[in-house]
């Protein structure tokens, strides 16, 4: 199974389109959108391209193959506009044996795990930076960045699953930022 994750969109539909023809690339299974879909937030910038109706229609496209769960920025208005759940504040993805807790990170952290297997994936957005890392307790976090506001001199980027190959990309120019081979499945 092949899964595309991203995070961060803040109704950004120009990064949303070069995040799908980078998936056209990749041919996912499921897009895994890990919150902040359509409002901008009031401590980000807004964008030149900052359009949410756009956003959600390209979102829309692709209804039949997201799994999203809500961003701090995500409110029920949102839901009107969207043809998928996004409310949820967690979800669970199970890919190729691995599991994968999927939260946007205001409520749940690195620093602040929920019960998972010690050899489950936390998979995170809200801060913009890519994260790739094995914790002492032997989750793996993962936040794919943002596509839309990446911060601390990143680029713009998306996370990719393969396989037993965990990845954080590049949205511009595809190329490889992070990437963690996971343990074997249990």
């Amino acid at each position: 199974m092949k899964v595309l994750f991203f995070s961060d969109v803040h109704g950004s539909p120009e990064s949303l389109r070069l995040l799908l023809r980078r998936a056209e690339e990749r041919n996912p299974d499921v897009f895994v959108l890990l919150g902040d879909a359509l409002y901008h937030g009031p401590r980000n910038p807004l964008r030149a391209d900052y359009a949410p109706q756009e956003t959600a229609r390209l979102l829309n496209s692709i209804r039949d193959r997201i799994l999203a769960v809500r961003g701090n920025c995500d409110a029920e208005v949102d839901q009107l506009l969207l043809e998928f759940p996004v409310m949820s504040d967690c979800s669970m993805l199970f890919a190729d044996g691995r599991r994968f807790f999927l939260t946007h990170g205001h409520l749940w952290s690195p620093e602040k795990l929920p019960p998972v297997a010690e050899d489950s994936v936390f998979a995170y957005g809200h801060i913009h930076l890519p994260v790739l890392e094995r914790l002492p307790s032997g989750v793996t976090a993962f936040n794919p960045g943002s596509i839309s506001l990446p911060k601390g001199g990143n680029p713009a980027s998306f996370g990719f699953f393969s396989g037993d190959m965990l990845q954080i990309l590049n949205l511009e120019t595809g190329d490889e930022i992070l990437s963690l081979r996971l343990p074997g499945k249990k």
